[in-house]
């Protein structure tokens, strides 16, 4: 099934009741700032609100609804799944766990899997065990993790600690200790921070990084650095671990970000398009660095019947619809047309770059206008989009997005800066 022909673009009916947004936020914790619209339905690459106005999903869940919305596969699985056997304690065996982590095991350098609900707890698992090969295999008494400046890596207090910027740490001291951040895709500053941190006693126990940053701003890792970090790691021990939480299945053009940089890591970690938009996270390693014994990690929905059989319908959909294909041939359309509006405002926008279905449109940094500005124009316009911090404007639609929809977008975020450029 294409993505031209995946799903008919039904009319959609308004709401029963008026949204009250005074009511939400009554009762809402304001951890979010919220723009003001409340979606209600969705189908394929597009999204109505509860007025029953119609957009272009380029945000997908921030890189999560890998098939769009109500894809015949993922409505199926959690249909079958849900009348059969939704879940169960990690105290029994789960068959769908296990035929999830066959798949991808056999689809990735991994060949050990640990399942637990989010981004950020996949990446407290690898941060654990990090610290538990440490001092168990390395006899590191005292150990660091090196992590990069403008990474993220979830919300949890040491995913924040691990995630090197200070607006995500702000009043939540004392943060956890044993992380050192450098600059990222700089090979010498990463090379003086290992020799400063082992000059006494060794330290280093593992690297942490994106394969390419996408909250910091949409920042591919250089080839170079990676496989020289690569080489560090096999003749020190430490260990390479890579948060492949949102340029992980399929979003980059290829399965796992890594592959992009011609490196196999010894630990990384998968969520958000892994299960289409059905929390889920994986923490995945090679047999010689899983330390993990039972007792040491844990999780009470991770890997449950249904979060895996919906997982796996994506796993399948991926190959059966030839997905990666799609999201090369879009992503090149979508970098070059945004290259072309760059051409045609190049005192508002610097540069385009990113890899597969994840692009960033570079403000020029002495502009007064931020990408969240533009997110409110194109949402006039029809088409959600998303900031990557105050100057890059992040694309992230489903992968399943047709050549039309590219071109839609693209269209409508011409007007949008157009609007805003007069």
């Amino acid at each position: 099934m294409s993505p031209e022909t995946l799903v008919p673009h039904l009319p959609v009916e308004p709401a029963a009741a008026p949204f009250n947004a005074a009511e939400f936020d009554e009762y809402v914790m304001t951890t979010y700032g919220r723009f003001p619209l409340a979606l209600e339905r969705g189908l394929g690459c597009r999204v109505w609100d509860t007025e029953g106005r119609e957009y272009l999903d380029f945000v997908a869940g921030i890189a999560t609804c890998t098939l769009g919305h109500a894809h015949p596969a993922l409505v199926a699985a959690v249909t079958q799944q849900i009348q059969t056997l939704h879940h169960v304690s990690n105290l029994y065996y789960i068959p769908q766990q296990g035929e999830l982590a066959k798949w991808l095991v056999e689809h990735s350098c991994a060949e050990r899997t640990f399942f637990c609900n989010s981004g950020a707890e996949a990446n407290e698992g690898a941060i654990k065990l990090a610290r538990k090969y440490a001092h168990t295999v390395l006899n590191i008494s005292d150990p660091v993790i090196i992590t990069a400046h403008a990474s993220f890596h979830g919300r949890t207090l040491a995913a924040i600690t691990a995630t090197g910027q200070p607006k995500y740490q702000k009043n939540f001291n004392p943060l956890v200790p044993g992380f050192h951040y450098v600059p990222y895709n700089d090979l010498a500053a990463l090379e003086a921070a290992i020799a400063e941190l082992d000059s006494q006693e060794r330290r280093v126990a593992a690297i942490l990084l994106e394969p390419l940053q996408g909250e910091g701003g949409v920042n591919p890792g250089d080839v170079a650095y990676f496989q020289r970090i690569r080489e560090i790691c096999d003749q020190t021990g430490i260990l390479l671990m890579l948060d492949e939480v949102q340029v992980g299945m399929g979003r980059s053009g290829k399965l796992w970000g890594y592959e992009n940089l011609g490196i196999e890591p010894d630990v990384f970690t998968s969520a958000k398009g892994l299960g289409g938009g059905i929390p889920i996270g994986a923490l995945l390693c090679k047999s010689f660095c899983d330390v993990f014994e039972a007792g040491d990690h844990a999780s009470t929905f991770g890997g449950n019947p249904f979060v895996c059989g919906v997982a796996l319908s994506v796993c399948h959909t991926l190959e059966q619809e030839n997905l990666l294909a799609n999201v090369q041939a879009r992503g090149e359309q979508l970098r070059a047309g945004l290259e072309a509006i760059a051409q045609r405002y190049p005192t508002l926008l610097a540069e385009v770059r990113g890899w597969g279905l994840i692009t960033g449109l570079v403000l020029q940094p002495e502009v007064a206008l931020t990408a969240g500005d533009i997110v409110k124009a194109a949402m006039a316009e029809g088409l959600l989009l998303v900031p990557a911090g105050p100057k890059v404007l992040r694309w992230v639609p489903p992968l399943i997005v047709s050549e039309a929809e590219v071109a839609q977008a693209l269209q409508a975020v011409e007007r949008a800066i157009a609007g805003l450029s007069v």
